[in-house]
């Protein structure tokens, strides 16, 4: 249960010009990432662009990224939905599941189910799952918060679902959650500008966007902070403020995708629609944020 703690990367599918995948350069992300100290690997998580994906190119990303970490470190694998029957199905005839570690599964979106729906939704799911389960709470983009109540009883009442990653931007929910989920269950930070304020009061770690373009960086701070050097680790958050910022300026994963081309680790900024790449102007600005923040 403790494997997912510190640093995991929210992976993103780079695209060839023309929209394929480009298993290239995502192989030069993964051996990057783990050369940069992450904890984990996490794919098919929003910033993948898992709902652009087909099933088959879903299935190709995590083979490739299976293949390549070659049992270096844990992943995750993400899967979402508001059918739950359906969802349930999709995780179970999924094809690379018993060499992944653990389920990253979204509040159901669109929907828009009460906590009670929600709770039987999760329940459904964790007690049916074959690997163990990280709920997603995204309030910004499911139109539903998982309020920590529903969090908590879910925590107590199921012992397949292991942990959260809490991006509702609520240090005060967070705060509530944290203190009264069981001692296995394991929250951390869906928002990078967030991660240090949220190890403060208790979280213990990050599934990180800007982890993909500053792996070595970002962990660091993860790992200051879990040491209890918030000094140290608040430093680096100053530094990397501006990149933070500027990688969602335009959309995820827009920004992170400039990054990573601008650091030679992807070889297009493509984008599948009606997700557009970054502007001219951001990509020049991302330019001067990763040079103060991380320098090239």
């Amino acid at each position: 249960m403790n494997r997912f703690t510190g640093t995991g990367v929210a992976l993103v599918t780079p695209f060839s010009p023309d929209g394929e995948i480009d298993g290239l350069s995502l192989r030069r992300l993964v051996n990057s990432v783990i050369a940069g100290g992450v904890d984990y690997l996490v794919a098919l998580g929003t910033t993948s662009e898992s709902a652009t994906l087909s099933a088959k190119e879903r299935e190709e990303v995590v083979r490739i990224i299976l293949e390549e970490n070659n049992g270096r470190l844990p992943v995750m694998v993400g899967f979402g939905g508001n059918n739950t029957r359906e969802l349930l199905e999709t995780i179970r005839n999924f094809p690379y599941l018993r060499e992944c570690s653990a389920i990253l599964s979204v509040v159901p979106y669109y929907s828009k189910p009460t906590q009670e729906g929600l709770y039987r939704h999760f329940m459904h799911i964790g007690e049916n799952a074959p690997l163990p389960v990280f709920l997603y709470n995204v309030p910004g983009r499911t139109a539903v918060n998982m309020e920590a109540d529903t969090v908590v009883r879910l925590a107590k009442d199921c012992s397949n679902i292991i942990g959260l990653k809490e991006a509702a931007g609520s240090l005060g929910q967070a705060t509530d959650i944290i203190r009264a989920v069981p001692a296995h269950f394991t929250v951390v930070s869906g928002d990078d500008g967030l991660t240090l304020p949220l190890m403060a009061i208790g979280a213990q770690g990050v599934i990180a966007v800007v982890a993909n373009a500053c792996p070595r960086e970002f962990s660091e701070l993860v790992r200051l902070a879990a040491g209890g050097d918030f000094k140290s680790a608040t430093a680096i958050h100053h530094r990397l403020a501006p990149l933070y910022k500027a990688l969602f300026a335009e959309g995820n994963p827009a920004g992170v995708k400039a990054a990573l081309h601008i650091r030679g680790i992807i070889a297009s900024t493509a984008l599948r629609l009606p997700l557009v790449p970054a502007s001219d102007a951001l990509y020049a600005h991302l330019k001067e944020c990763l040079r103060l923040g991380n320098p090239l």
